[in-house]
């Protein structure tokens, strides 16, 4: 890509790591090569696991966390440290200049949780190659992400069948 930009998905609504995912089927259909580093995610067998798989060398998904819950008042560690490593591994790949799209999973709820600092990611978004789309998702971006994107969609929930007593569903939700 000529220019590549900086795209937010945020809000409480459903969607966001969904249209992260649909972006990047968009881009590997087109030969660009995309890099999925999903924060706060690990050990579940979420579908795009083994989509990128069959989708490999175009795409590939790496998770950086645990399978529990972080806590966001007193977040364990180790929580801590996955993260920062995921981070790490972000820097080292928009350095690297390998990939056309890289998508940050849930590096708002990250940040928003204090497991990477706001100014980390900034100094990042800074330094971003100028052909490298980067897409940040998850909940409660902050203002200062909102004001250096180029493009930013806020999820907003009507409805949820969650609150109806549906499970996340296989091939749906996971």
């Amino acid at each position: 890509m000529e220019k590549g930009l900086i795209q937010v998905y945020t809000g409480n609504g459903k969607g966001k790591t969904t249209a992260a995912l649909g972006l990047a089927l968009r881009a590997v259909g087109h030969g660009l090569k995309v890099l999925v580093i999903q924060f706060m995610k690990g050990n579940i067998n979420y579908g795009e696991l083994e989509s990128s798989k069959k989708l490999s060398p175009y795409l590939a998904i790496i998770q950086v966390g645990r399978e529990t819950f972080v806590s966001k008042t007193n977040p364990d560690p180790v929580d801590i440290r996955l993260a920062q490593d995921g981070f790490a591994l972000a820097r080292r790949a928009i350095a690297d200049e390998a990939y056309d799209i890289i998508i940050l999973d849930e590096i708002n709820v990250a940040v928003d949780y204090g497991l990477i600092p706001l100014s980390d990611l900034l100094r990042l978004l800074d330094t971003k190659p100028n052909g490298l789309e980067l897409i940040l998702t998850g909940r409660n971006a902050k203002p200062e992400i909102v004001e250096k994107a180029d493009l930013v969609t806020e999820m907003v929930e009507h409805k949820h069948y969650y609150t109806n007593g549906v499970s996340a569903r296989e091939g749906v939700e996971i």
